[in-house]
């Protein structure tokens, strides 16, 4: 029997570890006006644009998983503010009765001319990448960026009335490991939050060894509490990140870590590649092709659903990240959805 022959049942997402599926990341493009050293090669090539979703086939899908359960989407690229009418799906996914939670993942430098339609659209969170405060280092780590636009943007995003804005950081040693403090006093100062992440090891970078520049979370975090008075708290974003809280501040420090503290048995989530590939896992390349399910029939909205249900079948117990050596998966982290 085909998948398309199935019944649907009337259940939310889960499983064949009994995880349920709540959290959709998708990716409207894998192109971005940085070029970040951790993210993507240099001389990236990028996904032809008429092999892109359309806008229209983004909403389509993130309705269907709406429609299974699905409470949270983040909106992720490369930066998908480079993406052309793309406050078009914003529009759209916020209106989804059952969507509790529409996020936005962004470097920060187009903030400044969207904060307030993203806020008007119903966007109800903002993540913004910043790994230094220091603008020399900013260019070294983004091989292209100017740090005064992303910090205009952060500004953009408190005008504009976000309530939850957090910082994301990539730590790397010797690169800006020493700046962890200065982060959190920054995010402190503001009334923001902040997740520290430990490299994920997608593709061929050929900027560092990646196993030389790790910096486990447990570092950071002991790097902290040495000077400041942090504690542990059971509160969630969703997401995999573990949150401490700041004891004189309402400031809440993540870390993400897929190689010091696996999060995979509590996996919540599944991504939506940009030429619509449903990656199973992050570390992973089980994956299931949904833009040949919606092109292949228009106006159908039973069969994307039922590919959808099917594809919890695959989804594998966990990533197998590998620091030492060439990476287990060559597609790059813009590729996958940041």
């Amino acid at each position: 029997m085909s998948v398309i022959d199935q019944e649907v049942p009337d259940q939310l997402l889960i499983d064949r570890f009994g995880r349920s599926i709540d959290y959709l990341r998708i990716s409207v493009t894998d192109r971005c006006d940085l070029r970040c050293v951790y993210c993507m090669a240099e001389d990236m090539k990028f996904v032809p644009r008429s092999q892109l979703l359309t806008l229209e086939e983004i909403v389509r899908i993130g309705r269907s998983f709406v429609n299974l359960g699905v409470s949270k989407i983040r909106i992720t690229g490369g930066e998908p503010l480079t993406r052309c009418n793309i406050l078009k799906v914003f529009e759209e996914l916020g209106e989804l009765e059952g969507l509790k939670d529409l996020t936005l993942t962004t470097n920060g430098t187009l903030l400044s001319r969207y904060a307030s339609a993203l806020k008007d659209a119903g966007v109800t969170r903002i993540n913004i990448s910043l790994d230094t405060l220091d603008a020399d280092r900013f260019k070294r780590i983004t091989r292209v960026g100017d740090i005064r636009k992303t910090l205009t943007g952060i500004d953009a995003a408190l005008d504009a009335g976000f309530k939850r804005i957090k910082i994301n950081s990539v730590i790397l040693k010797h690169r800006n490991h020493d700046e962890v403090l200065d982060l959190v006093q920054f995010v402190k100062d503001r009334g923001l939050d902040i997740s520290f992440i430990e490299e994920m090891p997608l593709g061929l970078i050929g900027d560092h060894n990646r196993e030389e520049t790790y910096y486990s979370s447990d570092e950071i975090l002991s790097d902290l509490q040495g000077q400041m008075e942090i504690m542990p708290t059971m509160e969630q974003t969703g997401g995999p990140s573990r949150y401490y809280r700041l004891t004189d501040s309402e400031t809440r420090i993540g870390f993400i870590s897929p190689h010091s503290h696996n999060f995979c048995e509590h996996c919540n989530r599944v991504r939506l590649t940009s030429e619509g590939r449903l990656l199973l896992c992050l570390g992973q390349e089980h994956s299931v092709d949904l833009r040949r399910v919606v092109r292949g029939n228009p106006g159908n909205d039973e069969a994307l659903t039922r590919a959808i249900i099917q594809s919890m079948e695959i989804k594998p117990k966990g990533h197998d990240f590998n620091l030492s050596g060439a990476p287990i998966i060559f597609r790059h982290m813009n590729a996958t959805g940041g």
